[in-house]
């Protein structure tokens, strides 16, 4: 089945080719990432959704240091007993998705990661808060603001921790630009672009089920130039216009967009044009051009490794597994209140959904559509 999980990976399959080798291991990353101490608390965690990213983020887990997979959730009976021979998970740590709630009496688990379609993200993040467990959540956190926030408050109001799988704001190159950006190395930021698509496969798949996905390419695809363009320039859009194109009305019904270009303005003329599409191939860029500098990225949001220049050379950063580094990063916001360099907070979450909303408002009235983003 073609993914957004299957696109990530050919958008860096020649340059992971090459670099594979030189990853580097966590523990060398110690100083750059300021990994505690062996004794620190560990994060136990359960995954909710057992697909191909579940599959991706329990294998990240293996390599962590401070969190540990110990529980799952599902509702294939054949996957769960899979998971708990793969993984030594035990039985009292299993569920499915009738009965979850009874996590509220496990001891044993402190957070789930909820890896499901995107319109189901809402009900099972609020139950998860209402089990007293943190919820981590992948991105898109929901379907629209509205229900976004509802997860934020009901996260706040069972007094648990909600974090979006962001996994790019932990990324190395990707933190280095944003160093560059924040010392002016790069001057006044002026221009930023974002081109983030793939030719999306099987037209049964649930991506392509408006019910479940709460649109096409935008959620899937589109979210990491919306996200991208705010921690590349770090400042907030204020408006944004936007334009649908629709080759095949037939295989993208009514409500699943099919390619959105759409431009989002920034304070002080700062303007930042993109790209969300699942008819073209190849498309896995970021650039952002200052007064003093520029840099690109490709590929910008692939799982690895991610490559780049900028007008002093070559990132060079080093490789690391993103989704290692995201729970381990999360453990320390959890247990230590660290603030990472970029929010991976519910808040963060809905400021993204906000601007999508505010995108699909702008392909329907053909306007500008102006942002408070707070």
């Amino acid at each position: 089945m073609e993914t957004r999980r299957l696109f990530l990976q050919k958008a860096s399959l020649s340059a992971m080719a090459l670099a594979v080798p030189a990853l580097t291991p966590l523990s060398a990353m110690t100083n750059s990432m300021n990994t505690p101490a062996k004794d620190s608390k560990t994060l136990r965690v359960a995954i909710m959704g057992l697909g191909s990213y579940g599959t991706r983020v329990a294998e990240a887990i293996q390599d962590c240091e401070r969190v540990k997979l110990v529980g799952v959730i599902s509702g294939t009976p054949s996957k769960i007993e899979d998971w708990k021979s793969n993984y030594n998970i035990p039985a009292k740590n299993c569920y499915n998705y009738d009965n979850f709630d009874a996590i509220k009496d496990n001891p044993d688990i402190d957070a789930v990661y909820v890896i499901t379609p995107n319109a189901l993200h809402k009900d099972q993040v609020i139950r998860v808060a209402k089990a007293g467990k943190h919820a981590i959540c992948e991105k898109p956190m929901a379907t629209s603001a509205e229900d976004g926030q509802a997860m934020v408050d009901a996260c706040k109001a069972a007094g648990v921790h909600l974090l979006i799988g962001y996994r790019m704001h932990f990324e190395p190159n990707t933190l280095e630009v944003i160093r560059m950006r924040k010392d002016g190395e790069l001057g006044d930021v002026r221009f930023f672009q974002g081109l983030c698509g793939f030719e999306i496969g099987n037209p049964n798949q649930w991506r392509m089920d408006r019910a479940l996905s709460g649109g096409g390419a935008m959620m899937d695809i589109g979210i990491y130039a919306i996200n991208g363009a705010r921690y590349m320039i770090g400042d907030e859009p204020i408006w944004v216009t936007a334009q649908e194109v629709k080759t095949n009305p037939e295989k993208f019904k009514e409500g699943l967009d099919e390619t959105i270009t759409f431009q989002l303005g920034f304070p002080n003329g700062v303007i930042a044009s993109c790209l969300s599409t699942y008819n073209m191939n190849n498309l896995d860029r970021f650039f952002l051009n200052g007064s003093k500098g520029w840099v690109e990225m490709q590929p910008s949001t692939g799982y690895g490794p991610i490559k780049g220049q900028t007008h002093k050379g070559p990132l060079n950063e080093p490789i690391v597994t993103h989704q290692t580094v995201q729970m381990d990063e999360m453990a320390a916001i959890i247990f230590d209140g660290k603030n990472p360099e970029v929010p991976v907070n519910g808040e963060e979450g809905v400021k993204d959904m906000k601007i999508i909303d505010a995108i699909f408002r702008a392909v329907e009235t053909g306007g500008k559509v102006p942002l408070n983003l707070g």
